[in-house]
């Protein structure tokens, strides 16, 4: 059970990583002229080829699934996927980039409530210490500093939120009767025909066609390594992890994306941001490492 758990959390800090990375590639592909619903389309349909062409390989069993829980994959694709990046790329332009990444985790916040009332997972000291480090940290390594956030603003802000989160609730119920891969494929594939109509699927194609390997590197290293391997990871991990706790260590991305940005865009490294990791870190640490007495794996 301890290295179920260890294994678990690994896996959840994995996926973190890889949407932390993000930045890497959706830079060059806005550069090309994609916007941002465009990217997510991209992100979509590379999961959907590369998780059919996997379960096709591995077991087209996989593929089964209960019309009785299709409300589950309209979940996840619809909410935790189409909802949550329609708010967030609104906070994005009615705030800023920093106040929009704060917003967006007080996911947490309400992964802890809902998988109280729906899975009895307990509200410890512990989580709320964790989450609280944890979100201090995330507002330090945003750099922002209160102000510059309109009603609206805060309204999609808290919706993306609460979108990301529900992800983790969904993921929780459907692992009870399905594969991890069996969710990522059918969460992507609803997202993708939800998203088709207003992503402009031909001009995104031309844009990335025309730009050759300046556009189809990113744009697979997108979908690959900033959505395909994370959700693996995530989804993965949640079935060993409390949703509390998944959403807490999932903190672990903007530490990881801040430091991308230092190290591949030369970002500067402020006072404050370094605080902000070691916050991150130190909740990371809170979360994992258990109390004289206290048994692993219980948080």
């Amino acid at each position: 059970m301890k290295n179920k758990n260890a294994a678990a959390v690994a896996m959840i800090l994995t996926a973190a990583a890889g949407w932390g990375f993000i930045g890497l590639f959706t830079r060059p592909l806005t550069a090309a002229g994609l916007t941002a619903l465009q990217e997510t389309f991209v992100r979509s349909v590379v999961v959907v080829v590369c998780m059919g062409l996997y379960l096709l390989a591995r077991d087209r069993r996989m593929f089964r699934i209960e019309w009785r829980d299709a409300w589950i994959f309209l979940g996840t694709g619809l909410v935790s996927i189409v909802f949550f990046n329609v708010c967030y790329f609104t906070t994005i332009e009615l705030t800023t980039l920093a106040a929009a990444s704060v917003l967006l985790y007080t996911a947490p916040c309400f992964v802890m409530l809902m998988s109280a009332a729906f899975f009895k997972e307990k509200i410890t000291v512990r989580k709320l210490a964790a989450l609280a480090l944890a979100f201090g940290g995330c507002v330090l390594v945003s750099g922002v500093a209160g102000g510059g956030i309109t009603p609206m603003g805060l309204l999609t802000g808290v919706g993306a939120g609460f979108g990301y989160a529900t992800y983790s609730i969904f993921g929780k119920v459907a692992l009870k009767k399905y594969h991890a891969f069996t969710l990522i494929f059918y969460t992507f594939v609803v997202s993708t025909v939800c998203l088709a109509p207003f992503a402009h699927a031909g001009a995104a194609a031309s844009v990335l066609l025309d730009g050759g390997g300046r556009t189809l590197a990113p744009a697979l290293g997108l979908g690959l390594v900033s959505t395909f391997m994370p959700y693996i990871c995530y989804t993965t991990g949640l079935e060993h992890v409390e949703a509390g706790k998944a959403s807490v260590l999932a903190f672990f991305e903007p530490l990881v994306a801040t430091v991308t940005g230092i190290v591949a865009f030369h970002e500067r490294l402020t006072v404050l941001s370094a605080a902000g990791i070691g916050l991150i870190f130190a909740a990371i640490v809170l979360l994992n490492v258990p109390a004289r007495g206290e048994k692993t794996g219980g948080v």
